[in-house]
């Protein structure tokens, strides 16, 4: 066991793909010399030269357009877009070519395709580099979405998601890049299929997912103290959702907030109400609680910011209200 940050697990999967098998290769602005926007690749361009550690002009069009080309000729490109904010330039490339490509071509092509992406705000960069839009790409059939909260799935979801034969969309928070914490010298594999039960509990479950991990867990510590014994689900796979998981829980707690740093209209926290709704409706005892970001573009001020974003507070309150106090 040892320790690393989730910047260094990203990295560790990363070279260890591409030792594993020549056809990974990485693409994206800067992620060569510069070693990523956040640090993620450094060293990765000296161990495995310019042919397979890529930098890109400055078009999400171009290089993501370049890494369907390159999954369609045999390869099994990673592409890095820098935040979720630019990979709309590459929408008609992502939505309309990698993920309805089996279905276009009566399931002769396949696009496997990983796409990563930093999403999240906190850190401020302002409203272009701090969205969280998430819930866009687990819209689109085609796709498989997934969320690392943790050191373990920040290291161990790549190899499977490599091994997709379609595209999957990675989303990695920027706020949790210098997490630290223990992890195994082999790591066990990662089920990308799966929500996991980060916490049991018995009174009222907390669905939550990504950078948001953590205040859900903080929330469920904060409860315990009052008497209330939360469960926390973390979704890590936003498409296809697990519904079996969050019926389970909710099946025990008989009730659920969700937590999605997403703005609350149109948001993936309102389909996990919908789903929970539709199949969990006698199961619950009080109505389902959302905490997510204000419906403003995210501000640059820090005060500002972290108002905008879901509290640990708020998530308290909203267990409360489940709970009726």
């Amino acid at each position: 066991m040892r320790e690393v940050t989730y910047r260094e697990a990203v990295r560790e999967a990363m070279r260890e793909a591409m030792r594993a098998d020549e056809r990974v290769l990485l693409l994206g602005e800067d992620v060569g010399r510069y070693g990523g926007a956040f640090g993620v690749s450094k060293g990765l361009l000296e161990e495995f030269g310019e042919e397979r550690v890529r930098d890109t002009p400055l078009s999400e069009s171009g290089f993501v357009g370049a890494g369907i080309g390159a999954a369609l000729g045999g390869l099994r490109p990673i592409v890095e877009v820098m935040t979720v904010n630019f990979s709309l330039l590459a929408l008609d490339q992502i939505v309309n070519t990698a993920a309805l490509l089996r279905h276009m071509s009566g399931d002769q092509f396949g696009v496997p395709l990983v796409l990563r992406m930093t999403t999240g705000a906190g850190r401020q960069l302002a409203a272009q580099h701090s969205h969280s839009l998430e819930g866009w790409y687990a819209h689109v059939p085609g796709l498989r979405v997934l969320a690392p909260a943790t050191i373990e799935d920040a290291r161990g979801m790549l190899a499977p998601a490599l091994a997709d034969p379609d595209p999957v969309v990675l989303f990695e928070h920027a706020g949790l890049y210098n997490l630290k914490g223990p992890l195994p010298e082999a790591p066990a594999p990662v089920d990308i299929a799966r929500a996991a039960v980060r916490r049991p509990g018995r009174d009222v479950t907390l669905v939550t997912y990504g950078g948001s991990l953590g205040k859900a867990l903080e929330a469920a510590a904060a409860l315990a103290e009052l008497g209330v014994d939360a469960e926390v689900i973390d979704l890590r796979v936003l498409r296809p959702l697990d519904d079996a998981t969050l019926l389970a829980s909710v099946a025990r707690t008989h009730r659920a907030v969700i937590v999605d740093e997403g703005w609350r209209t149109g948001s993936l926290a309102g389909e996990v109400a919908a789903r929970l709704g539709e199949q969990a409706f006698y199961d619950l005892d009080a109505p389902i609680e959302r905490v997510c970001s204000a419906e403003v573009p995210i501000p640059y001020a820090r005060h500002l910011e972290l108002a905008a974003l879901p509290r640990v507070e708020g998530i308290v309150a909203a267990a409360l209200r489940t709970l009726g106090r």
